[in-house]
């Protein structure tokens, strides 16, 4: 797909288990915006087993337009049924734009379904807007967290980017309308990959990351491990939630799974709480969203004060400790 110029913006409905993902509804708050700039439609694809349901949902979030793509060989994610029916799709109605999650199944689809329209694609955009050509800005954090590029792909359509989780607000869900489309499903025989026996789950033991009104994070100035555990306590006398830069992460004090920044989650907590954070744009793209930031560090420069409503220029171990003490008094008495 090359030089025809559509208004549309297309959404990747990502679900697992007849559940819609987050950022899916994310994505259709942003592709209104940006197909009512552009004179289009929002047009939403959802593929799965007995999803059908999951549609006037999509449209209550601002989809114009749902494709249906409901069949049993569908039930289960499997990379090369999903590329071909998107692909497919994509060829027939020729849409100008197309967003995907960064979750693990839009980042391992959308290269590969960019790949066969040979167009270009953005991966782990933090925002998107349009140029007065109509093409697709897409920001996405680089250097080391250093800049944000804008990526445009003036030349080829479909504009494709993924959107890192978080990253844009869901429109409220009312009443509306729209047109929900079945599609039919013609997949081969052969050559669709492996197929999926089984899917086992666990069931996280703690509140989503991107869920918690409250994050405690902490950085590289924290010491150590052996400090971590007061970031833990601290959060959970809040009832909230713990992050981590990438630095204790590589260091073992924190899981992958606790990071935010370009590459992890993004949070919008009504508190974020940053110890011994410096703040370079690799972490803050993941938490500048939300509603009140304190941070505490010695470094009086520390960029992470930039992005702070309360700044606390002082040694964590000299605020935190004395923190825990008093909240846990107040808990008991």
């Amino acid at each position: 797909m090359n030089e025809k110029k559509s208004a549309d913006v297309w959404v990747f409905a990502e679900q697992r288990d007849g559940e819609l993902h987050d950022v899916s509804l994310e994505l259709l708050g942003k592709a209104s915006e940006l197909a009512s700039q552009a004179g289009g439609a929002v047009v939403a694809v959802l593929m799965g087993h007995q999803v059908r349901e999951l549609a006037q949902i999509l449209v209550n979030h601002g989809a114009h337009i749902v494709f249906v793509a409901d069949d049993p060989r569908l039930g289960q994610y499997r990379l090369l049924p999903y590329t071909h029916v998107l692909e497919s799709l994509i060829k027939k109605h020729e849409p100008g734009t197309v967003l995907m999650g960064a979750t693990a199944m839009g980042v391992e689809l959308a290269p590969r379904v960019a790949a066969r329209l040979r167009t270009g694609l953005s991966a782990h955009c933090i925002d998107l807007k349009l140029d007065e050509k109509g093409n697709l800005l897409q920001m996405v954090p680089g250097w080391g967290g250093g800049i944000v590029a804008t990526i445009a792909c003036p030349d080829h359509r479909p504009q494709m980017a993924t959107v890192m989780p978080g990253a844009m607000r869901v429109l409220p869900e009312e009443e509306r309308e729209g047109r929900i489309e079945d599609v039919s499903i013609d997949l081969p025989d052969s050559n669709m990959g492996p197929e999926v026996l089984g899917v086992e789950r666990t069931v996280a033991g703690e509140q989503p990351l991107e869920k918690a009104e409250v994050v405690v994070a902490g950085g590289w100035g924290v010491g150590g491990k052996e400090n971590w555990h007061l970031l833990e306590e601290l959060a959970r006398l809040l009832g909230g939630a713990v992050g981590a830069t990438r630095p204790p992460v590589d260091e073992g004090w924190a899981r992958e799974s606790q990071m935010i920044g370009q590459s992890g989650k993004t949070v919008r907590p009504t508190l974020y709480l940053g110890i011994g954070i410096s703040g370079v744009m690799h972490h803050i793209v993941g938490m500048d969203q939300s509603k009140h930031v304190i941070s505490i560090n010695s470094n009086q420069n520390a960029d992470i004060f930039q992005a702070s409503d309360v700044i606390v220029a002082q040694d964590f171990m000299k605020i935190v400790p004395p923190l825990i003490s008093e909240l846990k008094s107040r808990v008991k008495g």
